[in-house]
């Protein structure tokens, strides 16, 4: 009766032969073109270092009056301008700065690569459901794999550094880009687009002139939720190099630094309120002019 008590399993030794094979070809597909994958980053390498050094180096007054001028622009709302600039002067003062810059670098190269690559792909999810029912599987799988297995991959690969964290973090907030846009897209009233065919659109008219000014607002919440994610995955990142808030956080669990761990801590949850409160304002705004457009 063991077959009833024991799950059965794949043999000891055929199990292990099997992970060995897996690993053996991955190492030897790594060997073979670890060099060529890691020259295609080259360009993010640079585009991530530019907005680093841009965020650390140009003055602190002119960076809070530039965050401020992108807060009004977006919310149009003096309270969240205000709490933007009074949270990031609290960070400044409690001496994170620096790290700051660092993240908020990091996750508007991470957005600016998501929103790239995810529009296209949502956009093509949108316009047919085969395409829709291939990639929903691999999103699935983006979204509920464990964070820490994405590193394992991109280090094999690419090392240790800024760019390989730039990787593992777009791969964790990309799904919901991609999904928000498939969404807004299929959401646009079918009244609207016949309308549209009736004057002679063609399918990048329907695209550039209804669907993606309508679908707008269901974008700017997937990129609301893209921004969360890859904030959230900052911590984790700062495993393989990726500098800003992330390190002292690790440091302060490896030695155990209650204060470090809090302070930073809280200081990405600061940048987090600031994103979250200016999108979803830019959103609002966004759907009360449709609203007004189209009644």
């Amino acid at each position: 009766m063991d077959w009833f008590t024991k799950f059965p399993t794949m043999d000891a030794n055929s199990l292990r032969d099997l992970k060995k094979a897996i690993d053996e070809g991955f190492r030897a597909f790594t060997r073979a073109y670890g060099d060529s994958i890691e020259g295609l980053f080259e360009p993010l390498q640079h585009f991530l270092i530019w907005s680093e050094r841009f965020m650390t180096k140009t003055p602190w007054p002119i960076i809070l009056l530039l965050i401020a001028l992108v807060a009004w622009f977006a919310s149009r709302n003096w309270k969240i301008v205000a709490g933007s600039i009074a949270t990031l002067l609290v960070i400044g003062y409690f001496d994170m700065w620096d790290d700051t810059m660092k993240t908020v670098s990091m996750i508007f190269v991470c957005t600016v690569l998501s929103i790239v690559i995810g529009i296209p792909i949502g956009i093509l999810m949108s316009r047919s459901d085969r395409v829709q029912n291939a990639i929903n599987p691999i999103l699935d799988v983006m979204q509920t794999m464990p964070s820490f297995v994405y590193l394992i991959p991109v280090v094999m690969l690419l090392g240790i550094g800024k760019v390989p964290g730039l990787i593992a973090v777009v791969i964790y907030a990309i799904p919901p880009m991609i999904r928000l846009t498939n969404l807004g897209i299929r959401l646009v009233d079918k009244d609207v687009l016949e309308a549209a065919d009736a004057f002679g659109s063609s399918s990048w008219q329907k695209l550039k002139n209804v669907q993606m000014p309508l679908a707008l607002p269901t974008i700017m919440a997937g990129i609301n939720q893209t921004i969360m994610m890859a904030l959230a995955m900052v911590v984790i990142a700062s495993m393989i190099g990726v500098q800003g808030l992330g390190q002292p956080v690790l440091k302060a669990i490896s030695n155990q630094y209650f204060t470090l761990g809090i302070f930073n801590g809280l200081a990405i949850v600061g940048i987090a309120i600031i994103f979250d409160r200016v999108s979803q304002a830019f959103g609002a705004r966004l759907q009360k002019h449709r609203e007004i457009i189209h009644g």
